[in-house]
């Protein structure tokens, strides 16, 4: 059925407002001192860069559950499912950002943030963000049995980004998680490059028809190998290309400037490239 011209928008505003009004609900309650307002009023950079993260997120599930839900057969019908999978959707997006940072940063990232350690405000608004750019590829359906399917390809992506981004941080010779909880922003700046980076890739892999496991499954594995190329653009064009360094296996230039002089410039190069190439692979793919 064609929809009517503002039929979709009208949905999409709504649905964005309500989940919106949803996550500030959830923050009130669970931590009334560190709401939206409250951080950004009072200067609280490193609460503000995690509330940056969840509300993108917010945003990218949203539009897509509008899109995968809202048919234009019946408005009840269109309600039920954008509120179920809506609903289901702001729930994974805060627990699994919630785990994604304690999995991957220690668990004393929560008490850096509290502290004001920009670098792990940062680090840690990058896992909301990568979390709501893995749902808003794999969150979307009508009917019970579909959402079944997705909340299986949910937790298998975020435990494939997790174990991808354990993967990357062995290229360093600095330790990634207490660089950034010694509050060193080259570091962060480099780690939510990948982060983000990684989880444009494995949302590429996991977006498409379910068409059985086996097929699903091995369509998945086959487009995570695109992940691979992230490894060359830090070593080979970053590092050597780029900064005009000799070209190594492991470490090298690159990470002395991040972990040893804090270069901001290197972090912010790193991160855009990872980025980049990320958009890159997954145009081509």
């Amino acid at each position: 059925m064609e929809l009517r011209p503002l039929y979709l928008p009208a949905f999409g505003a709504i649905t964005t407002v309500v989940l919106l009004l949803l996550l500030r609900a959830g923050q009130r309650l669970l931590s009334p001192a560190h709401t939206v307002r409250a951080d950004m009023e009072e200067g609280h950079m490193a609460h503000a860069l995690v509330q940056v993260g969840q509300v993108l997120g917010l945003f990218l599930i949203s539009g897509s559950v509008v899109a995968g839900c809202v048919q234009g057969e019946s408005i009840s019908h269109d309600v039920l499912w954008v509120s179920a999978y809506g609903l289901a959707a702001l729930v994974l997006l805060v627990v699994f950002g919630h785990l994604g940072v304690r999995v991957l940063l220690r668990a004393r990232l929560a008490a850096e943030v509290e502290r004001g350690n920009v670098a792990a405000g940062l680090a840690a608004g990058s896992h909301y963000l990568a979390t709501g750019i893995l749902l808003s590829r794999s969150v979307s359906g009508t009917d019970l049995s579909t959402l079944g399917v997705v909340l299986v390809f949910v937790v298998i992506a975020q435990v494939t980004l997790h174990l991808f981004v354990m993967l990357f941080r062995t290229l360093t010779a600095y330790d990634d998680a207490e660089e950034i909880l010694g509050e060193n922003l080259a570091a962060a700046l480099s780690y939510a490059g990948i982060t983000v980076a990684l989880s444009l890739i494995i949302g590429h892999a996991v977006e498409g028809t379910f068409e059985g496991w086996a097929v699903s499954l091995r369509g998945y594995a086959l487009a995570l190998v695109f992940a691979l190329a992230l490894y060359p653009v830090r070593q080979l064009f970053v590092q050597t290309l780029l900064l005009g360094a000799r070209f190594t296996l492991r470490g090298g230039r690159l990470d002395q400037g991040i972990a040893a002089e804090r270069n901001l410039g290197m972090g912010v190069l790193e991160a855009v490239s990872y980025l980049a190439a990320a958009f890159l692979v997954t145009r081509l793919a």
